[in-house]
């Protein structure tokens, strides 16, 4: 008896879970469906091993900045704003806020285009429409708490799944050249600046910023008798089940470009696959697709608000009325389609603009983690600093190809 209350007690609490949720949608916005299945549709299996590779690295980094969050009490934005001076803590922001507009940009559009394929509207119009419903969205985590923007965030991701997922139980993938997916290879140098974006579409530096935030809150009732220790095993239970599930996602969507696209014209914009979707896998899977893309921008626009709030709350202390910061974030989104800009194209390179800021959010939480001053007890081993380094200079080599590449 005395044994099972013990194992009991080191089984995190199913109330402990939902945060990592939050941070997964991001994971499977608009971003990931264009980089995903362009990487299929061009490059067939070639580069599975990056998705799968990317998503073991988000296990890492989402856990390590929950953790920050948990242990100190305050988010990796906080922090930061703490610890820099004036000067280069406006720089820190500068650049962090540059990465919130590149986000919102991609699951701005990526709604938009959703909303035209569904209902034939115009594409500025479907993205106001976006924004509007992620301000909904975010009003409902305002009103009832973070529990319910975590339920409403989880019902989107099962939409997602279905929609995204579909294309496989239609066409399934041969098991012979998926498995050589997973060995690491690129073929030449537009599959390198693919790769560079899909790190960037999965490991998002928004969401590390966000993630230490949304953990705070677990000190209070639903953290209520429990350890510390406790706490950190609900999490990494939190955290690995939700990117396991994101995972599956931009596999399934990489996976589905190369079983059924790879070869065919059309599919380098996110409407062109919509048609050829509906052409080789027929209508029902090219509506799911579409109404799957309209849940992943609507979900995954109103988190990248809220990162972008947590950004300038840590960093600047300043809190913008949610209004006004939509209204700030969405212009660009606006322009882009206002001056007829190919919309997947500008998902895409908005991406390569998200890899380029990760090492801003990684390297300083890899550092702050591995501090005992800050982390007390609770620092990270050896192993873990030593893991985690190597993903940042992973990060680090693929964004110094990817300027390499981009200006030569």
């Amino acid at each position: 008896m005395l044994g099972t209350m013990r194992v009991k007690d080191r089984l995190p609490r199913i109330g402990l879970l939902g945060p990592a949720f939050i941070a997964a949608v991001a994971y499977v916005d608009p971003g990931n469906v264009a980089t995903n299945v362009t990487a299929g549709s061009r490059f067939g299996y070639t580069l599975v091993w990056v998705v799968v590779m990317a998503n073991i690295m988000a296990v890492l980094v989402q856990y390590l900045s929950a953790k920050l969050g948990m242990v100190t009490g305050r988010s990796l934005a906080g922090h930061m704003g703490e610890r820099l001076p004036k000067g280069p803590r406006i720089a820190y922001w500068l650049q962090a806020e540059t990465i919130a507009i590149a986000t919102d940009l991609a699951e701005v559009v990526g709604g938009a285009i959703a909303l035209n394929l569904l209902f034939d509207l115009p594409l500025v119009l479907g993205a106001i429409i976006t924004a509007a419903v992620a301000m909904v969205i975010l009003r409902i985590g305002d009103l009832r708490g973070q529990s319910a923007l975590e339920r409403v965030i989880v019902g989107f991701l099962a939409l997602i799944a279905v929609g995204f997922m579909a294309g496989l139980f239609v066409k399934p993938p041969e098991a012979g050249p998926l498995a050589a997916g997973l060995v690491p290879m690129f073929e030449g140098s537009d599959s390198v600046l693919l790769a560079s974006g899909i790190i960037g579409a999965t490991v998002m530096p928004h969401v590390i910023y966000l993630h230490s935030c949304l953990t705070v809150g677990r000190l209070g009732r639903r953290g209520e008798g429990l350890s510390m220790r406790q706490l950190l095993a609900g999490t990494r239970t939190d955290v690995v089940l939700a990117l396991i599930v994101a995972g599956v996602l931009n596999l399934s969507l990489l996976v589905v470009a190369a079983a059924s696209l790879n070869g065919l014209p059309g599919t380098d914009t996110l409407q062109g696959v919509h048609d050829v979707v509906s052409t080789e896998l027929g209508a029902g899977v090219a509506l799911l697709f579409a109404v799957a893309l309209l849940g992943s921008g609507l979900a995954s626009t109103s988190i990248g608000s809220a990162a972008g709030a947590e950004v300038m709350k840590g960093l600047l202390g300043v809190r913008l009325p949610l209004l006004v910061r939509r209204i700030v974030t969405l212009i660009p989104a606006l322009i882009v389609l206002a001056l007829g800009a190919e919309p997947s194209r500008a998902l895409v390179i908005s991406q390569v603009v998200l890899s380029i800021g990760i090492p801003f959010a990684l390297i300083p939480l890899v550092s702050l983690t591995a501090r005992r001053d800050v982390m007390g007890e609770h620092v990270n081993r050896l192993g873990t600093t030593a893991a985690a380094c190597l993903v940042t200079a992973i990060v680090i080599a693929l964004n110094v190809s990817l300027l390499w590449l981009t200006f030569t």
